[in-house]
């Protein structure tokens, strides 16, 4: 029991990494929670630092989910559930990193690491859908969240373990919730598209 609660802890303080907040700093000495859209994640990252950073950050976000799932089988021996949790904690680090006053992203890129790692294929046929929900609308936060509702659906349907779906369905109110404000948004039709170069806080526009 002990050695469950550590992994997850460890995989809290592991999701707490935020890679946007560290690359900013190190590229151009700037906070990128205070540029852009606020976000600490890979599409403000390309918003405020272009695709090469952006990259990088999507790539290490997706591998923080990746290796919380991994912890998790590891040290949970035969628990079903512990991967699970270890990756709902990685999310949530990521989203409240503790390093960074609990002002993080939205957990998307560790999200998808952490599903793809514990249900291959409904995350694979949610991710085309919402892939090309993002190609089709240039709404990025759209994708994002046609992605985390989708994924338990299909893990229903293709009748993954029960620990996989409810795992999924945190998951899934997670992002929902973090993304409250791009829905308001694209209700009243005002959420940026991907490429649009958004606006920093205060109204002005990053460059």
């Amino acid at each position: 029991m002990v050695l469950k609660i550590v992994a997850i802890i460890l995989c809290y303080m592991l999701g707490s990494v935020s890679f946007s907040v560290l690359l900013a700093k190190l590229l151009k000495g700037i906070d990128i929670r205070q540029h852009g859209s606020g976000n600490a994640g890979a599409t403000n990252t390309l918003r405020v630092l272009g695709k090469g950073p952006a990259i990088l950050v999507l790539a290490l976000d997706v591998l923080k989910g990746i290796a919380a799932v991994w912890i998790g089988k590891w040290l949970g021996g035969d628990s079903e559930w512990l991967p699970g949790l270890c990756g709902i904690a990685a999310i949530a680090g990521h989203n409240w990193p503790v390093y960074f006053r609990f002002r993080g992203g939205k957990g998307i890129a560790t999200a998808i690491g952490v599903l793809a790692t514990l249900c291959f294929l409904p995350a694979l046929y949610a991710g085309i859908i919402a892939i090309l929900s993002i190609v089709v609308t240039r709404y990025v936060s759209l994708g994002s969240l046609i992605f985390v509702i989708l994924t338990p659906i299909f893990i229903m349907i293709m009748k993954f373990p029960w620990p996989i779906f409810w795992t999924s369905l945190i998951i899934c109110v997670f992002a929902v919730w973090r993304h409250r404000t791009n829905i308001s948004k694209l209700i009243a039709g005002k959420e940026n598209k991907l490429g649009s170069g958004g606006k920093g806080k205060g109204g002005k526009r990053v460059v």
